[in-house]
């Protein structure tokens, strides 16, 4: 098993920086790079076609989605590989077909990710408090759409248990939930993630959970969409959640991930809630603290001078946070390779 130590030497920022920024993008292990490049040098001599290079690039998408199945403790056939949580919050609001007659619950503190794509189906888009949701569900309601851990508050809303009381579908934007807390995502309908914030892989890559792929129609369709098609674009659909699959991933960028599923020890979800209580109590100290206690991975507070200026302060110091624009917080991300001396060097930068 690999101590702490052990971990934290595979990340290489943390040598320099209190890094406690995850929630935006998750720092780069040594392996995750070296894969990286490893990739890009075999694309520099070798080129990028011919049957080798295409069956190679298809077996690492194989690969890639075996592990994030894992992860998110489903099949791989349930595993869309995308490029953002966005991206499968698109798919699944397109492919549900909703309209004006419909209706869509969600939260007040949701990204845009999640509730742009829900005012762009033209649905009655309802936004409740995160303690309201199944209180504003009728009879016309045809998704709840929710995050899992919210990226302002920090607070988890309990997508199973929304499920499980409403029994309507449920789409999760997982961006602040994959990596941080155990994942049972075949517990809901659609569960969406981005790969570059929490799971550490490199930018531009994604997943989407489709529990039961062949009750979601397939309106954004790739190229990975059907095993043959015809003239006029009719296709036969690939098996499972592939048909779902968002485009082409470079090889570099499918070794990279592959290697950063491989760093996460066996107890970072423990070391998470860990360290975010040690976060959170720390703050409250001293600040008004917006996140509930017992959550994992975000703290949210409300500085006393201006926020902006204070991430840039920090940053001088060493120290990576994000102020969340507009809404006077600071919000601080707990990784299972964040430190005591992370929350002192953070600490003894606030004024």
């Amino acid at each position: 098993m690999a101590s702490f130590e052990d971990v934290r030497a595979a990340y290489p920022v943390l040598d320099q920086f209190a890094y406690l920024n995850a929630g935006t993008n998750g720092p780069l292990a040594r392996a995750t790079v070296e894969a990286i490049l490893a990739e890009e040098l075999v694309d520099l001599t070798q080129g990028r076609g011919g049957e080798p290079y295409f069956s190679r690039a298809l077996g690492m998408r194989d690969e890639v989605r075996a592990k994030l199945a894992g992860h998110f403790n489903v099949e791989p056939a349930q595993i869309a590989l995308t490029r953002s949580t966005t991206d499968g919050c698109n798919m699944v609001v397109a492919g549900l077909g909703l309209g004006p007659d419909d209706e869509v619950v969600t939260t007040d503190v949701e990204h845009f990710g999640l509730i742009g794509p829900l005012h762009a189906s033209g649905a009655k888009v309802v936004a409740a408090p995160e303690d309201k949701v199944v209180e504003a569900v009728t009879d016309r309601t045809r998704l709840i759409a929710v995050s899992h851990v919210s990226w302002v508050t920090g607070n988890s809303l309990d997508p199973d248990g929304l499920k499980a009381e409403t029994g309507l579908p449920v789409l999760v934007d997982g961006a602040q939930s994959a990596g941080v807390l155990p994942v049972q995502a075949g517990a809901v309908d659609y569960y969406a993630v981005s790969c570059q914030k929490w799971l550490c892989g490199p930018d531009v890559t994604g997943a989407l959970v489709v529990t039961r792929p062949d009750e979601l129609h397939v309106a954004l369709p790739s190229y990975f969409a059907q095993t043959e098609h015809q003239p006029d674009g009719s296709y036969s659909a690939r098996e499972g959640a592939e048909r779902f699959d968002s485009g082409w991933i470079g090889t570099p960028s499918l070794a990279g991930l592959s290697a950063a599923l491989d760093v996460h020890p066996e107890w970072r979800f423990e070391r998470i809630a860990e360290m975010a209580a040690k976060f959170r109590a720390a703050l409250e100290e001293r600040f008004e603290v917006v996140t509930k206690p017992d959550q994992a991975g975000l703290v949210a507070f409300r500085p006393t001078s201006d926020p902006v200026e204070l991430v840039d302060k920090l940053r001088g110091e060493g120290v990576i946070v994000r102020e969340l624009p507009g809404r006077n917080l600071i919000r601080v991300s707990c990784g299972y390779w964040t430190s005591d001396d992370d929350l002192e060097r953070l600490l003894g930068g606030l004024p």
